[in-house]
């Protein structure tokens, strides 16, 4: 409720703020043809044009998928089926997700900018996924109610009874890799990389349709229009009321902007990309292109940036506690490597690339793992890791500890 509430202070403000730029332009919007509105409600003949429903359902399945891979009575068969859904198969407790054509898995390393040219990278990140699925099946479920101990999976408990992990021989819980790797392989890629691509905005006859107002068969919008509003729904599609949201309403990137906002060296961060996304969508409205372009850049930069924070935060957690809460750095530390992971989908607004590259990354992650993987590691060592990362995306680690 803390969050919420914070985020509600910031949402009005935004509300006071935009309901006067029309005067005064102080959103960084120059067009008077341009009309921001409070919330972000768009319209067409009178009824909404905004449109998100397969980003939600994918939400909804992902929560549903990361939930049952700490069943340890699930199959591998199981689980791969939620992970790559197909149409009308019973995968789910929900039958519209059941119903749907939607699945995680296909949308996981897909975007236009980065994987429609690298099927081969493309190909490799799922297969690792699909790899980790097959681990937790194969290596912690039938180690459950043993202790674990270096090299061999099993149980370890929280110091003072806290939560019980599950992990390999290495300390890795893969199901937080796995589910913190769902934030940037599918909810950032497809965000940054995909939905707010001009290749995706602009493509065919998206441009002149939007000019000449000319709606999709059977909806209420432009093509242009749902692609912008698709990004929108990958990090608001799980809210009650995703036209003023509250943040913290899935377990995933919604989730972590919330946490990123609540530190005082990043509050500001949720309402700068919420009225990114707001002004973009006017724009668009207003086909003023440039400016919706220089708003999709504002959501890379603060997105990536969440990211960031968030691997660099939970390297920091698990060190504090190496020593004394093996459990607990370790619960931190597989965040950290799911986060980590999903920095490959991140974008630097200068190069249009991720800020790091696939082979730093993946060094990262091998060292982490290294020998007994968090059994080994070394405070030193998440410290270089936590230094490199922060620095890389303009912040400092001392930041991130809150």
């Amino acid at each position: 409720m803390k969050v919420n509430k914070l985020f509600a202070g910031l949402f009005l403000t935004s509300v006071i703020f935009t309901s006067c730029s029309s005067d005064d332009n102080g959103d960084g919007n120059d067009n008077p043809n341009v009309v921001v509105p409070a919330t972000y409600v768009f319209e067409n003949n009178g009824e909404s044009s905004v449109d998100f429903g397969g980003q939600t359902t994918r939400i909804q399945m992902a929560e549903e998928f990361i939930s049952a891979l700490l069943d340890n009575t699930s199959t591998e068969e199981k689980l791969d089926a939620m992970f790559a859904h197909e149409e009308n198969n019973n995968d789910f407790s929900n039958a519209d997700l059941n119903s749907s054509n939607k699945s995680v898995r296909s949308k996981i390393a897909a975007s236009a900018d980065y994987f429609s040219t690298n099927t081969t990278a493309s190909i490799a990140i799922k297969e690792n996924f699909d790899l980790w699925i097959s681990a937790q099946v194969t290596e912690v479920f039938p180690k459950w109610d043993d202790d674990a101990v270096a090299g061999s999976a099993g149980k370890i408990q929280q110091i003072g009874g806290g939560s019980t992990r599950y992990v390999n021989g290495k300390g890795l819980e893969y199901n937080q890799a796995i589910a913190k790797s769902i934030i940037g392989g599918l909810m950032v890629d497809q965000m940054l990389n995909n939905y707010l691509s001009i290749a995706v905005l602009d493509e065919g006859t998206n441009a002149a349709d939007n000019d000449a107002g000319t709606l999709v068969d059977g909806k209420n919008y432009t093509n242009m229009e749902h692609k912008w509003d698709e990004a929108y729904g990958y990090l608001y599609g799980n809210e009650d009321t995703p036209a003023t949201p509250e943040l913290g309403k899935d377990s995933f990137l919604n989730k972590y902007l919330a946490s990123v906002e609540t530190d005082s060296d990043f509050t500001g961060i949720a309402n700068d990309i919420y009225e990114a996304f707001k002004l973009g969508r006017a724009a668009i409205v207003a086909k003023d292109y440039e400016l919706r372009d220089e708003q999709a850049q504002i959501i890379r930069e603060k997105v990536s940036k969440v990211v960031a924070v968030r691997s660099v935060y939970y390297l920091q957690s698990g060190k504090e506690v190496l020593e004394s809460d093996k459990a607990s750095a370790f619960h931190s530390l597989s965040e950290a490597l799911g986060f980590i992971n999903s920095l490959r989908f991140t974008r630097d607004t200068v190069t249009d690339s991720p800020v790091l590259d696939a082979a730093t990354i993946d060094g990262y992650m091998d060292t982490l793992m290294a020998g007994n993987g968090f059994w080994d590691v070394t405070p030193a060592t998440l410290d270089q890791i936590s230094n490199e990362i922060a620095a890389a995306y303009g912040f400092t680690t001392e930041e991130t500890v809150n």
